[in-house]
């Protein structure tokens, strides 16, 4: 009995710290959501922006890992589409919480 507690107690601390939201610093390309991460070039400003306007999402897509995040804050991305960027906030899921945004420096650091 005290294996089968302690295997569901720690099951449950396990889940709990993936639900936490991770604060960050990241580096990658404001894209939208139909093209996520094939999106995240130098040559899709215009296409973002054709696309943002039929209806679809900014997203950020991460240059590390090549995840996309949904921005929260749709109007302060929209200056950046298409842009490499630096952007600081919060992870939670699927969504970036976005506290500031700035253009990378050309080597992308």
């Amino acid at each position: 009995m005290k294996i089968r507690f302690s295997a569901v107690l720690a099951a449950t601390l396990f889940a709990a710290g993936l639900t936490m939201a991770a604060d960050g610093t990241w580096t990658g390309y404001i894209s939208d959501s139909n093209c996520g991460a094939k999106g995240a070039n130098d040559n899709a400003r215009e296409c973002t922006i054709k696309c943002v306007k039929g209806g679809a999402k900014y997203v950020f897509a991460n240059d590390a890992d090549k995840k996309v995040y949904v921005v929260d804050a749709q109007d302060k991305v929209a200056d950046h589409a298409g842009h490499h960027v630096i952007v600081k906030g919060t992870v939670d899921g699927g969504t970036l919480k976005l506290e500031s945004i700035e253009m990378a420096s050309a080597s992308g650091k």
